[in-house]
C-alpha cells in the first residue's frame, strides 16, 4: 500500500513538473517584444495563435507560432466557408534555400494543393516569418474581415521543403486533428 502511494505521488509530481514547464501562449515572449491581447494554445502540433483585433478596422493582427525544425514548414489558415482544409486561406512559412525565412499566402483548393504563392479571398498584409529557438513564427494582418469574426481555422506542419515548395504533411496523428473554431472577438 505504501509503495503504491509512493508511486502515485512520484507520478503526480512528475506530471506537475511537465505541466508547469510546458509553454502556454499567455507567457510567450516574442523576439521583437510584440504584444498581443489574445491568444490560444492550440491542442496539437505544439502551436499557438496570438492576435489583436480592431472592431473599428475589422482587422486582425496575428502571430502563429509552432515548434519546427529548420528544414520543415508551418501553415495556419482561416476557412471562411467550410471546415477543414479545402477552402482554407493559408499563410505558409519555411526557411528558404538561402537560409532566410519566407512567408506567403496560398489558397488550399484540394487535398493535393500546389503550395505555391497565391491570392486569398481574405486581404493579407505585413506578412513575415522568423525562426527563433526551434520555432517558426508567422506574422500577418488579416482584413478587413467584414462583419465575420468567427471562423473555422486549421494549422499544419510538415517535415520537408523541396525546391522551395513545402512537401506533403503527415496524413495521420496530430496532422489530421489540427482544426478548430476561432472567434477574434469572443475569446
Amino acid at each position: 500500500m505504501a509503495i503504491t502511494r509512493m508511486i502515485l505521488m512520484i507520478i503526480s509530481l512528475t506530471s506537475l513538473i511537465f505541466i508547469s514547464s510546458a509553454q502556454i501562449c499567455s507567457n510567450y515572449s516574442f523576439p521583437g517584444n510584440e504584444i498581443f491581447d489574445s491568444c490560444v494554445d492550440l491542442p496539437v502540433l505544439q502551436a499557438y495563435l496570438h492576435w489583436n483585433y480592431s472592431p473599428i478596422t475589422r482587422k486582425a493582427q496575428i502571430a502563429y507560432t509552432a515548434a519546427q525544425t529548420p528544414s520543415g514548414w508551418i501553415a495556419w489558415a482561416l476557412n471562411p466557408r467550410g471546415r477543414g482544409m479545402i477552402g482554407a486561406q493559408a499563410l505558409v512559412a519555411f526557411r528558404y534555400s538561402n537560409g532566410s525565412m519566407i512567408a506567403y499566402t496560398t489558397p488550399i483548393t484540394s487535398y493535393n494543393p500546389s503550395m505555391q504563392p497565391g491570392d486569398l479571398s481574405i486581404p493579407v498584409s505585413d506578412i513575415s516569418a522568423e525562426y527563433v529557438n526551434n520555432e517558426m513564427i508567422i506574422f500577418a494582418v488579416l482584413g478587413p474581415l467584414g462583419t465575420q469574426t468567427s471562423f473555422n481555422h486549421v494549422w499544419q506542419a510538415g517535415t520537408s521543403v523541396s525546391d522551395n515548395i513545402p512537401q506533403a504533411h503527415a496524413l495521420y496523428g496530430q496532422n489530421v486533428l489540427s482544426l478548430g473554431q476561432l472567434d477574434f472577438v469572443l475569446h
